[in-house]
């Protein structure tokens, strides 16, 4: 029986450890934090940190094959791990997912739209990138933020950026320019090791607080709106020589038009429906794809909404589980607090 090697405990690794097991592998986890959600229903557990020497050697002598489930691994860590050992995704995954600029780029580079972006090195940068965009734009982190943590909002010229760099640290940043789009959407892609690739139903997207809420499926496009979603998701897998599972989020414009607005290396929040709505979930496609097995259909059975339980709102788990045709999965999460995913629940409509 193979072990499946996963870096990070949180809960797309639990359900990538579960779904690893319905197909007959072991599963164990590196993360600094003991009894983490993944740990809880996996074989075993390398308690050390990300980039630590002796956890990571000991995670390649324990799994024949290693994948993760978060976008910031330190890309060193993962290139120590596959010298001895197979990575999926690969790590210049990693390396072009960690850099907004250098992943606006890559994404340029496959011919795919984003939104207009300027490197911002300093306060005067910011400045000059502002005026070029008409005092409007999104000010970001080039690395580690996530769920809208490491942004600023300037809505128009009014907006004062005045000490702008350094209240986000004094770090590499990127202004992106303001898209008129009139929905988000995201499409969960897949490519084996043979370079099969397919795609799951785009689906509709809403943030609340820059954390998804809901994901709804189908989403409200034209059939050519989700072709080409689909298209440009199978163009980044196979530019970067993927093997796994991507989510790729876009802005779909009045035109019908899409733009990428981010990509993530690794099973993603907006698949969850996947798992009430389809035979083979995003998080078995992952294993399929990893494992050099063939990859699932990705067609749904039924129509869905997913929505997130976040902080206080796993006090809804009594109804829920009363309600018809709703899937409820909970993550393992001993304390809800405020911004925290404690779960998600999916309702066949």
């Amino acid at each position: 029986m193979k072990t499946i090697g996963i870096i990070g405990g949180g809960q797309l690794g639990r359900m990538l450890a579960m779904a690893a097991a319905r197909l007959n592998f072991r599963t164990v986890i590196l993360e600094p934090q003991p009894d983490c959600p993944a740990a809880q229903v996996a074989n075993a557990q390398v308690v050390a940190a990300y980039d630590d020497p002796e956890g990571l050697d000991k995670l390649a002598r324990t799994a024949d094959l290693i994948t993760y489930e978060f976008e910031n691994v330190p890309v060193a860590a993962a290139e120590r791990l596959a010298s001895a050992r197979p990575v999926f995704p690969p790590p210049k995954a990693l390396e072009v997912a960690q850099d907004r600029l250098v992943e606006k780029q890559f994404i340029n580079g496959c011919g795919i739209a984003t939104a207009r972006f300027h490197a911002v090195d300093s306060q005067a940068d910011l400045g000059a990138a502002l005026a070029d965009f008409d005092g409007a734009g999104v000010l970001k982190t080039r690395r580690l933020g996530y769920d809208g943590k490491g942004q600023r909002l300037f809505r128009s010229a009014a907006d004062d950026p005045s000490g702008a760099f350094a209240a986000l640290g004094n770090v590499p940043l990127i202004l992106e320019s303001l898209v008129p789009f009139e929905r988000e959407i995201s499409i969960i892609a897949a490519r084996g090791l043979d370079g099969a690739t397919a795609c799951f139903d785009p689906a509709d997207n809403v943030h609340r607080n820059g954390i998804l809420y809901t994901s709804t499926v189908p989403a409200s496009v034209a059939a050519p709106t989700a072709e080409a979603a689909r298209r440009a998701a199978t163009a980044i897998l196979e530019a970067l020589g993927y093997v796994g599972v991507i989510g790729v989020e876009f802005f779909v414009l009045a035109d019908g038009s899409v733009v990428v607005n981010e990509i993530a290396p690794r099973v993603h929040n907006s698949g969850h429906w996947t798992e009430a709505a389809c035979v083979v979930s995003q998080f078995e496609q992952h294993v399929r794809a990893i494992a050099g097995l063939p990859l699932g259909d990705p067609s749904r059975h039924s129509d869905c909404a997913m929505q997130n339980l976040i902080g206080d709102e796993i006090a809804e788990l009594p109804n829920l589980l009363a309600a018809p045709n709703v899937l409820v999965h909970l993550y393992g999460k001993a304390e809800a607090r405020p911004g925290r995913k404690m779960g998600h629940f999916t309702r066949l409509l």
